[in-house]
């Protein structure tokens, strides 16, 4: 369905208010794509939330009162639109990725979205299905979604965006240590020669969107490899310490010791000390290759200028 005054697809942004969905929000309406955004009445009683709701409509956004626990209302916005990207919360402080079932529901009755892009944006959960204990619950409940999109023939496309620069450039791969990286001191993780995948969120957006209207990634998993970026948490390190003009104090820790730190910790600990163990250990962004039915974002957008290690660590200083 296309929009009778713009070829490009009306997009539907759930989530718009949350980290990354405000990013969404803003590439979309860059790209000069008619863009709705759905915010909850509880909304209401956020101030942070409303001032940015009307940051989006001041910028030419659509603002669409509903939620996924109002089935006619999520119908009604999704009859407005042609793409759906959902930014909803898959941390393992919060995790509502089960939610979009409720969603596909939706979509499923107004019959006209013409792609899904549900909420992934981090590693491939189907190349983590045999990962150390505990498992990722979000990883789980990605599958579960994906299985279910599959199944309902709902078009998709699935954007596997690695390592958050904000969140792990920011920290140094360091966790609960912040997200200003350290101008004293840092752990490595083993060797810290495994390749890991930092991708400014800005930059997941900008792709994400390209990806929407393009008949290359329908029914395909798009994985964000920036090449600059494919760095080592050592070679990160060292790009740090050449910015700021002196080395850092190391301590390394083997994974074998890492792993130990799981002990009488609680399970959303334990979870996110097992996830970085497939990161900077088993190098779970980088130790595959990409599938032929799969894409790499930037070989498909040559145009997208997407942040570097060294220009995004640059920024806190």
């Amino acid at each position: 369905m296309a929009d009778t005054e713009n070829s490009k697809s009306r997009v539907l942004i759930i989530g718009g208010t949350g980290r990354l969905g405000q990013r969404f929000v803003r590439a979309s309406l860059a790209c000069s794509h008619p863009t709705y955004v759905l915010f909850r009445p509880q909304a209401a009683n956020d101030l942070a939330k409303v001032d940015l709701l009307i940051s989006f409509k001041k910028a030419g956004a659509h603002l669409l009162q509903g939620s996924l626990d109002d089935h006619e209302s999520l119908v009604a916005a999704l009859k407005q639109v042609d793409v759906v990207i959902s930014a909803m919360a898959g941390t393992m402080v919060r995790n509502d990725i089960l939610q979009q079932l409720k969603l596909l529901e939706a979509i499923k009755e107004a019959g006209n979205i013409k792609r899904f892009l549900p909420s992934e944006f981090g590693v491939d959960p189907d190349r983590l299905v045999n990962s150390i204990e505990p498992e990722n619950p979000v990883m789980i409940d990605k599958r579960k979604v994906r299985r279910a999109i599959e199944a309902a023939k709902v078009p998709y496309t699935y954007i596997m965006a690695n390592c958050f620069a904000g969140i792990f450039l920011g920290g140094m791969g360091q966790f609960g240590q912040g997200f200003i990286p350290s101008t004293e001191r840092v752990s490595l993780y083993g060797d810290a020669k495994t390749k890991v995948i930092w991708v400014d969120e800005d930059d997941i957006a900008s792709y994400t969107i390209r990806a929407i209207d393009d008949p290359r990634t329908e029914n395909r998993k798009v994985h964000i490899r920036p090449p600059a970026n494919i760095l080592s948490q050592g070679e990160v390190v060292e790009i740090w310490e050449k910015i700021i003009g002196h080395p850092l104090e190391k301590t390394q820790i083997s994974g074998e010791d890492w792993l130990k730190t799981i002990e009488g910790k609680p399970l959303e600990i334990q979870t996110i000390i097992s996830h970085a163990y497939e990161i900077f250990y088993e190098g779970c962004t980088t130790n595959f290759e990409i599938g032929a039915d799969e894409k790499e974002a930037s070989q498909l957008y040559h145009d997208v200028k997407y942040t570097s290690v060294e220009s995004y660590l640059k920024l806190y200083v």
